[in-house]
């Protein structure tokens, strides 16, 4: 009896080692245990954990000029400061909220276009920096290295500027959204449910944005001849876009009815919840790529068990 326990426990051990801690070559990439067994490996490779980590700084870094920089450039387009509290305060957890409100109220009633420049220029270098490091663990992904020189340099700016854009979407386009509403109902007789379809577009399309500008990363950034096909890339692409909401949200709605920070951590509170989102937003944006790496090396395999079979026919 105890024979038998001892030989069931050594074989539930070996399972979980060969998924957890598997032999590269004895990984095999036609089945879905060889996927898990790659995906594994790979996250272990990367060392997910500190490639976040170093993310979060670099984010972090970018995230008080970008926000700067997007407030100061909102009231130029003849919103309602309001509007802009609103939303803001309803993306937000409270604490972090709480700790903006008093800068963010200085800079919309006060407009300066040097502080608009000082912005532009900060959140160029600090989040291009953060768009260099995930590039660099992409490549790690792919057991390739990121080239550093010019073409990285311009790759990492036309990114930051991308997810600059994406950003100011998703500010705007919940409020121009509304104001077109008001606009067509105003003016035009619409039948209702096409007012409805406007008004869901309008929250749908930051997602869809980030998912194109994500999809545009893991297809450029990763250093490989011949360049990545669509179908490797777009799995992870979906995978950090839903998970990147879920945390977002799931975040704030712990933050606002479990986590008090600010008693734990008093005024430096929402900066440990900025840093931690900011953390498992980088770890999230690392494992989609490992997601489409591991996809990419099955399709790889499978490509070259069927070229190995038409040459066994011929």
């Amino acid at each position: 009896m105890q024979g038998e326990q001892m030989k069931r426990s050594k074989e539930a051990v070996s399972l979980v080692k060969s998924y957890v801690s598997p032999d590269l070559e004895e990984i095999d990439m036609t089945t879905w245990k060889g996927f898990l067994q790659d995906l594994i490996l790979r996250t272990q490779r990367v060392d997910i954990s500190a490639q976040g980590a170093q993310l979060a700084y670099f984010f972090l870094l970018s995230f008080f000029p970008l926000i700067i920089f997007l407030v100061t450039l909102l009231p130029f387009l003849n919103l309602q400061v309001s509007q802009i509290f609103d939303f803001l305060q309803n993306l937000m957890p409270k604490e972090i909220y709480r700790m903006l409100e008093k800068p963010l109220n200085d800079i919309l009633t006060n407009r300066n276009g040097g502080l608009l420049s000082i912005g532009i220029l900060a959140t160029i270098w600090s989040a291009s920096k953060g768009i260099n490091a995930l590039m660099n663990g992409l490549n790690k992904a792919y057991d390739t290295t990121n080239v550093q020189g010019f073409k990285t340099r311009v790759l990492s700016l036309v990114f930051t500027f991308a997810l600059a854009i994406v950003i100011l979407l998703t500010l705007l386009l919940p409020v121009f959204g509304q104001q077109i509403v008001n606009f067509i109902t105003h003016y035009m007789h619409i039948d209702l449910g096409f007012l409805k379809i406007i008004n869901i577009l309008s929250w749908a399309t930051p997602p869809l944005l980030i998912f194109v500008v994500l999809i545009g990363m893991y297809w450029f950034v990763p250093n490989l001849s011949p360049r990545l096909k669509f179908k490797s890339v777009w799995l992870g692409a979906v995978f950090a876009t839903a998970a990147w909401m879920l945390l977002t949200y799931g975040f704030s709605f712990y933050i606002s009815h479990f986590g008090n920070y600010s008693a734990t951590y008093g005024s430096i509170g929402g900066v440990i919840m900025l840093m931690l989102w900011l953390y498992f937003t980088g770890i999230i944006l690392i494992f989609g790529g490992i997601l489409n790496a591991s996809m990419n090396k099955r399709a790889v395999t499978f490509q070259q068990l069927k070229e190995q079979q038409q040459q066994l026919k011929a």
